[in-house]
């Protein structure tokens, strides 16, 4: 396949109101079907929304009343996969004609997670990616994902697989999407430091493979007036200030970092590029020692309970 137009979307969501949020996908998606793009990446926790700055309540050995309705509100903002919202995201996908890979926040029972969903250009929900290991605080309010959803998937356009967040820096989960051929590495985040394209600069010259990284720009005025914010209440404070960008097999910048805007950033890409580029380093083959280092990963889902009935 010859060259593709890739993008990364850097927005923010509506917090605490998905509808809106999904509206405002839903016009990204339209400029994307302009642009001409195949493959595009949304950011983490887009759906559901990343909210900075909330403590939920949480004290060592004591949880508030309000920190519990903080809870309530944001797994009502989660949502069911399969759903309706996903189905509503999958329309999305199919009037842009490309593949769309998503953050959301996945309602399971009780239980929230970090989710990166994928869509085909005909509106199919492919596969799921929770993620593995929320960090810090992420771990009040979200589970942890299993080896059961850590999928890299074949396409025309090469092998799309997804790492959230610090779930980059990873050693071993990195190792395992390398094993499985990924070409278009995705990396939703809400990470706006200067050191994170440092680190997708890292990855894509260690893979050798197209790192598509997309963070939130979220604004205080993205909240309703009741979110308790410790950054700041003026409607114009950045929580998350962005800094998505899209990076070459070789480690070159190919599209951002942009800072302070929404903004859709594209790139025009030769997947041949990842092959040409393990000529000369392929972790996972000619440049691995296998005799020296193994890597067990297990794929099997872990339920916290299972029932078992005669036949």
């Amino acid at each position: 396949m010859g060259p593709q137009r890739v993008a990364v979307v850097q927005a923010g969501a509506t917090m605490f109101n998905t509808p809106q949020t999904l509206e405002r996908m839903q016009a990204h998606c339209e400029e994307l079907r302009r642009l001409g793009v195949g493959l595009a990446v949304f950011p983490e926790a887009y759906i559901g929304g990343y909210p900075k700055g909330l403590d939920f309540g949480a004290r060592v050995g004591s949880r508030t009343p309000k920190g519990r309705d903080d809870f309530q509100r944001y797994w009502s903002s989660a949502i069911d996969v399969p759903g309706p919202q996903v189905s509503q995201i999958g329309d999305m996908a199919k009037n842009a004609g490309a593949y769309l890979v998503v953050g959301v926040i996945e309602r399971d029972g009780s239980t929230l997670y970090c989710t990166a969903l994928f869509f085909d250009p005909q509106g199919e929900l492919l596969g799921k990616h929770r993620k593995l290991m929320p960090t810090a605080s992420e771990r009040l309010i979200w589970g942890m994902g299993d080896g059961s959803t850590i999928p890299v998937l074949d396409t025309p356009l090469g092998k799309i697989g997804a790492v959230i967040c610090w779930e980059n820096y990873m050693p071993a989960l990195r190792m395992s999407m390398y094993s499985k051929g990924i070409t278009l590495y995705c990396a939703p985040t809400v990470d706006d430091r200067e050191i994170w394209p440092t680190s997708m600069r890292h990855i894509a010259y260690e893979g050798r493979c197209f790192v598509l990284s997309a963070s939130q720009f979220f604004k205080r005025s993205d909240c309703p007036a009741d979110f308790d914010c410790i950054q700041g209440n003026a409607p114009e404070t950045e929580l998350i200030r962005g800094g998505s960008l899209i990076v070459s097999p070789l480690g070159e910048i190919l599209a951002g970092p942009v800072y302070g805007r929404e903004v859709i950033l594209t790139a025009d890409i030769d997947p041949a590029d990842a092959i040409r580029g393990k000529y000369d380093l392929d972790v996972t083959g000619h440049y691995a020692r296998p005799e020296v280092f193994s890597l067990t990963v297990d794929e099997r889902e872990k339920r916290p309970v299972r029932i078992l009935r005669n036949a």
